[in-house]
């Protein structure tokens, strides 16, 4: 049995990883894990809850924190029940002050607990910029490795859906600059399960990022235990015309070009990255050695972005791979609007990526 003291090696599988029964012993985390018959289809939201919940009764000192967590049943219902199951004591309804409970949480953390506290928006996180960028990731370092922070940030990530500027903050470009945390970005439920598990047994600070379109999307989640290790990206689609690169939501727009291009005979290969932090460059680099082009979507502006990164590590890594330069799609450069038509061309979409892929491609 999987303990919490089990370390997690940076990027590498959890140490005393569980056999899964039932054909999912051993998995290639490489790829998705195919739906079975009889598999349950939940939601993103109960896939959370469900991590959440398995983690918190096998050790007692995990507990969720934050606005409406308790008796609200959670302002998005992922912690709908969890109240009455655990008892005001480990769901704890807070404040509305993000500086305060980040900070509380940091503290516990230090402590010997394993907090869990929730954003409700990770626009509410720069609130807490001193606690969250200043003091989680540098405890370790600045402890001289005697104690570091074991605690999980998560909450709803980017635009949800005509907000405002100030409300649709996609924060991974800004945090994935900071050493010393993990940032894990699922794409579908069965991801954000086995992602939000492992996170809660790190002995790191990990920023798990959500989004809040995508709590009501469903698909198959077995009932068995699992752990999807950080730093391993999924192959999820496979052609050799063009790498797509992506995490997050954006994911199941690549998915959806991938389909129409490959009516008109263009196949590509389509990466879930899953983290950022670590970040799996050399899937990426053994991709783009079958393919020889790259399009990078991520959903945070142009300017020092992920997507820059990943293009900067592909340059120094595989140069001479590449028959085309490698290729963008971000957010547009310029505040989030708020009104919808503008909001929906701001973002990255199946129709931009589709373009990519055709100017890449020739």
């Amino acid at each position: 049995m999987l303990t919490m003291t089990s370390p997690v090696p940076p990027g590498g599988q959890l140490v005393d990883h569980p056999a899964l029964p039932g054909g999912y012993a051993e998995p290639d985390w490489s790829k998705p894990l195919p739906s079975r018959e009889g598999d349950r289809v939940i939601q993103f939201r109960e896939a959370l809850r469900e991590a959440i919940s398995e983690e918190m009764r096998r050790d007692e000192r995990v507990f969720l924190l934050g606005e409406e967590v308790a008796e609200y049943n959670g302002a998005y219902k992922v912690s709908q029940g969890m109240l009455d199951e655990f008892g005001p004591k480990r769901i704890i309804d807070s404040p509305i002050s993000e500086n305060g409970f980040a900070g509380l949480g940091a503290a516990a953390a230090m402590y010997g607990l394993r907090p869990i506290i929730e954003f409700m928006s990770w626009s509410f996180s720069l609130v807490a910029a001193d606690q969250i960028m200043n003091n989680v990731p540098k405890m370790l370092y600045m402890s001289g490795g005697q104690w570091g922070c074991p605690i999980v940030f998560r909450g709803n990530d980017g635009a949800g859906g005509q907000l405002g500027s100030t409300h649709s903050w996609t924060v991974e470009g800004l945090y994935a600059n900071v050493p010393g945390v993990k940032i894990a970005i699922p794409s579908c439920p069965y991801d954000a399960k086995g992602l939000l598990k492992t996170a809660i047994l790190d002995p790191d600070p990990v920023f798990f990022l959500e989004s809040e379109r995508m709590l009501g999307d469903k698909a198959h989640v077995p009932e068995e235990e699992y752990y999807i290790p950080f730093g391993q990206a999924a192959r999820l689609r496979e052609g050799d015309a063009c790498t797509l690169v992506s995490f997050g939501r954006p994911v199941n727009f690549c998915l959806e070009a991938a389909d129409a291009l490959a009516g008109e005979g263009i196949d590509v290969d389509v990466l879930d990255m899953r983290t950022i932090r670590p970040l799996d460059m050399n899937s990426v680099i053994e991709s783009i050695k079958r393919t020889n082009r790259v399009v990078v979507v991520d959903q945070c502006w142009p300017f020092g972005s992920v997507a820059s990164e990943v293009v900067t590590q592909i340059i120094e890594r595989g140069f001479d791979w590449l028959d085309h330069p490698p290729v963008r799609v971000n957010t547009e450069d310029v505040p989030t609007p708020y009104a919808k038509q503008l909001e929906a061309a701001y973002l990255p979409s199946t129709e931009r990526i589709i373009a990519a892929v055709r100017g890449a491609v020739g």
